[in-house]
């Protein structure tokens, strides 16, 4: 048991799935293996999708087939898993933009990102309330601490601190640049009246 694990709210109902799930694949059953990709693989191909842009499905891709061989080293639970899926993407997303660094392109957010079930906040108020173009355009303005904290908080439904050891930062400085891309994407909708 690790030391936030005490402090956690109980498991949502889908953690609970996903961690059973996750148990069934590593003894070999491959309908939960694709069961736990179901639920896990949306919300982490837009998460891949905010940072690396139209390269997101090769990236994330190259993602599951590291995942999928480590499965058998994976310990813990749903919430674990979508957290330890979300550090294995991120390393490809990184590991990627290194490689891509000599071309750079923008890191569009595209609609199936918003398409995603959002949580009752006001970040998926916000998202829920504008265009794509409009979306892509705010999330774009964000710097890249706050978006990639908003993304997976809201797109991955991680915890902050869940996010904060996927971003390799203190639980802290996530919620803060969470906090703060949140602010920033609702003043920019009051400023235009929505």
């Amino acid at each position: 048991m690790s030391e936030e694990a005490g402090s956690r709210a109980p498991a949502e109902p889908r953690d609970l799935r996903l961690g059973e799930a996750v148990e069934r694949a590593q003894r070999g059953d491959e309908e939960a293996f694709a069961e736990a990709y179901r639920t896990v693989y949306p919300g982490l191909l837009g998460y891949v999708r905010g940072l690396v842009g139209a390269d997101a499905e090769d990236v994330a891709a190259e993602a599951w087939l590291e995942i999928a061989r480590d499965l058998g080293r994976f310990r813990g639970d749903g919430a674990g898993f979508r957290g330890w899926t979300a550090t294995i993407a991120r390393h490809r997303a990184l590991d990627h933009l290194r490689r891509e660094r000599s071309r750079p392109r923008p890191a569009p957010v595209e609609q199936d990102l918003l398409d995603l079930p959002a949580a009752v906040d006001t970040a998926g108020d916000a998202l829920e309330s504008l265009s794509t173009a409009q979306a892509l355009a705010l999330v774009k303005s964000l710097p890249r601490d706050q978006a990639e904290a908003v993304l997976l908080r809201v797109v991955v439904g991680l915890d902050g601190p869940t996010a904060a050891r996927v971003l390799g930062k203190r639980p802290g400085a996530v919620r803060s640049a969470a906090h703060r891309g949140l602010r920033r994407l609702a003043r920019e909708l009051k400023g235009r009246g929505r």
